[in-house]
């Protein structure tokens, strides 16, 4: 591989990206477990307890494959132990609080991230016609937790392992997966809003904020704003088609960010999608909050008088790599 395919994919990174979504991934556990609270017996319950029977969704993700968690398995194993279906369900709901907990501060990093992934890919399968982008977006972002190299810079498990730090390349190259994926989704998602006419006059964004139970703001406020209604949908999906494309190029990238993380916090202010908020902006600060360098470009060093370890120029914001080095870093 060349040296500036490498710098691409493999960019060197120190990992606090992954300590970011480590933590805003358990908060989001939390919050989720906390919010249904009142409701778990309802929106998971069999035929005896449940809203919608939670067989439904077990029988739509065995449809899809076999091989897909559910909450059936997990009742079923524990029912063979003499356990009920509402002390199952119970003992679900404190297994994610507890493992919300755990990833909240890096203790038994993988393990927490596996187990929290297998549970919560199982309340929303089992969710059905419940479930929404927002439990989508969570497997997403603890699937990349999962697989990433942990533990992080940040994690109770860094320092109790006395471990100094993961290969830099793996985990820009984990980051770096993350990027494009959360570019595909808003540049898909994006180009299908603007095949339709109604995010041109602003029908849908009418529609989402008066259909319940959505309709978190006053009918007649929102009719109030009705003329603006077609700018901002317009201003959406020109956001959305374009972030793969500007969020990449530095000057931009925290006008974009700040952009993005506004519109997802108006979504949940003004819809009461606090989940999907929250979840968008964890995975957009994750990925690309100029914390770390997102490119590293080559340049041949010209002369023999730099030194053999690495100096960081605070006022240009290069770091320069030895008398035999033949790059510079722009973070």
């Amino acid at each position: 591989m060349r040296a500036g395919e490498r710098n691409l994919l493999f960019p060197a990174d120190t990992g606090r990206w992954l300590s970011f979504l480590r933590i805003g991934l358990g908060l989001q556990v939390l919050l989720y477990v906390v919010f249904l609270r009142r409701d778990w017996n309802l929106v998971f319950g069999g035929a005896e307890n449940g809203l919608l029977r939670r067989d439904i969704g077990d029988a739509m993700t065995v449809v899809q494959s076999p091989f897909i968690p559910h909450l059936g398995w997990v009742i079923s194993l524990l029912s063979k132990a003499g356990v009920s279906e509402s002390a199952a369900l119970a003992l679900i709901w404190w297994s994610l609080l507890a493992l919300g907990g755990l990833m909240l501060f890096g203790l038994f990093c993988r393990p927490v991230a596996v187990a929290t992934l297998f549970l919560q890919l199982a309340c929303a399968k089992s969710g059905g016609l419940f479930s929404y982008g927002a439990d989508n977006l969570t497997t997403i972002g603890l699937f990349y937790l999962m697989i990433a190299p942990l533990p992080d810079p940040w994690s109770i498990d860094r320092i109790l392992l006395h471990r100094t730090s993961s290969d830099q390349r793996l985990l820009g190259f984990h980051r770096r997966v993350l990027q494009l994926h959360l570019c595909l989704i808003y540049f898909f998602g994006g180009l299908t809003k603007c095949l339709g006419s109604g995010w041109w006059n602003g029908t849908n964004i009418w529609r989402s904020l008066t259909i319940p139970p959505f309709d978190v703001l006053p009918i007649h406020s929102v009719a109030s704003l009705g003329v603006l209604l077609p700018a901002a949908g317009i201003a959406i999906c020109l956001l959305e088609v374009t972030y793969p494309f500007l969020v990449w190029w530095r000057p931009l990238r925290r006008v974009v960010l700040f952009t993005i993380c506004a519109m997802h916090l108006g979504i949940a202010i003004m819809m009461g999608m606090v989940l999907f908020g929250a979840i968008m902006i964890i995975l957009n600060l994750a990925a690309f909050w100029p914390g770390d360098r997102i490119f590293t470009y080559r340049k041949r060093a010209h002369t023999a008088a730099r030194t053999d370890c690495a100096r960081f120029d605070k006022s240009a914001k290069i770091t320069y790599y030895g008398a035999n080095a033949d790059r510079i870093d722009f973070i």
